[in-house]
Formats: structure tokens, sequence, C-alpha cells
């Protein structure tokens, strides 16, 4: 079975790529570049899937973020 999930990649100052996934808002993992880090991505979804379907538990769905960004003013 085969399934998709959006992940998010943050830039990090000190390099490289922090990724969160916000259907399994315990993921969050790292790579020194985008190609490792949607890697590690993929293989703690695939450790989460794997468990879930063990112990019985529903696969999550995907979620879709929000995003905005805004504009704030500082005196």
């Amino acid at each position: 079975m085969q399934y998709s999930y959006t992940v998010l990649y943050e830039q990090l100052r000190e390099g490289g790529f922090q990724v969160h996934v916000p259907a399994m808002p315990e993921i969050v993992t790292y790579g020194c570049n985008r190609e490792e880090a949607r890697l590690m991505a993929e293989d703690a979804i695939r450790c989460v899937l794997e468990s879930a379907q063990k112990a019985g538990e529903p696969i999550p769905e995907d979620i879709e973020p929000a995003t905005e960004r805004l504009a704030i003013t500082v005196a």
C-alpha cells in the first residue's frame, strides 16, 4: 500500500534542513541537505506506518497545513 504525506522543510541557519510531518507530529527529523532530509522523513514515516499496522491502529490521514505570512510592527 502506498501513502502520501505533506512534509515541511525548514532550512536551518546553522545548515541543513529540519523536516516536520503535520499528519504525524511525533516526527521531526533532520538532514544535512534537502535530499538527506527527505530520505530521513521517508524512513520516519515508514516506521510510524508500520508501527500503526502492527498495533492495529488507524493510519494517519495527510494534513495539508495552512500557511500565512504575518507582518508585525514593533515600536
